[in-house]
């Protein structure tokens, strides 16, 4: 499906009945992430996946798109599809697009779960390495896309997950360069949203991998005390979905309310 928005094409899929859920992929990623989860969850939920924008079959707005921006095209899918409160399940990137939801529309949302996400803005010391990555993706973008997909996973699952690497590194070339560039300067500037996530009275839970080798776990379990969330320990690293899928979907299939 698509949505006309701003001049380009919002793609996005509707999947199943019932209680509504709203995925979101992370960066370098596209809807086609939570395909297999969507598979068994779709038995009991709606499931609305959405290409952000500058990725998948989304184009670009500017050479910036804040969280806030990617925020307001999920609510341009969700007014064009949905009369009930959803609950967000945001991957990386895509759980700082919906806490800028849940901050912007905060009678909109049932339910928050973070997977491999934060609260927490970009440290300084990450504000920096954002700002080289732009630089290394302006010279060769497919250099960068292939080592940063790569890094993503515990180093002890690389190996085990070769093919899984290689699919998302195929993906992610096919990329605007405009795209890779504007997410990196949004995710840079991205704002604190830790009062955000304290104050919401729905359910909410904190997925996070103990390898994780993009989000310290030790502090993920600091923000779980600090907001008050449920969490989920996981023996992996920042690609739960793919490297401790079964738990995710136990997990999913046990917590999220049947239709």
């Amino acid at each position: 499906m698509t949505l006309a928005y701003k001049g380009i094409e919002i793609n996005y899929n509707i999947t199943g009945k019932g209680t509504p859920l709203v995925f979101l992929h992370g960066f370098l990623e596209n809807l086609k992430m939570w395909d297999e989860i969507v598979t068994r969850i779709s038995q009991n939920h709606t499931c609305i996946t959405i290409d952000l924008l500058g990725h998948g079959k989304t184009d670009c707005i500017g050479y910036i798109h804040t969280i806030e921006d990617m925020a307001y095209v999920v609510k341009a899918v969700l007014d064009n599809s949905i009369n009930t409160k959803p609950i967000f399940v945001g991957h990386s990137m895509g759980g700082y697009v919906s806490l800028a939801y849940l901050d912007l529309f905060p009678e909109e949302v049932s339910g928050l779960i973070l997977l491999n996400s934060t609260s927490f803005p970009d440290s300084e010391e990450r504000k920096i390495n954002r700002s080289r990555a732009i630089d290394i993706v302006k010279k060769n973008p497919n250099a960068y896309t292939s080592m940063a997909i790569a890094n993503l996973f515990a180093e002890k699952n690389r190996e085990q997950y070769k093919s899984e690497i290689e699919k998302i590194k195929n993906e992610a070339s096919a990329m605007p360069l405009q795209g890779i560039i504007a997410a990196l300067e949004g995710m840079k500037i991205r704002k604190d949203h830790t009062e955000t996530l304290q104050n919401f009275s729905g359910s909410k839970t904190i997925i996070a991998g103990k390898k994780d080798p993009v989000l310290s776990y030790e502090q993920s379990l600091k923000e779980s005390e600090i907001c008050n969330t449920d969490f989920l320990s996981l023996d992996g690293g920042h690609m739960s979905y793919i490297e401790n899928k079964e738990i995710i979907l136990e997990f999913l299939e046990k917590f999220l309310p049947k239709k």
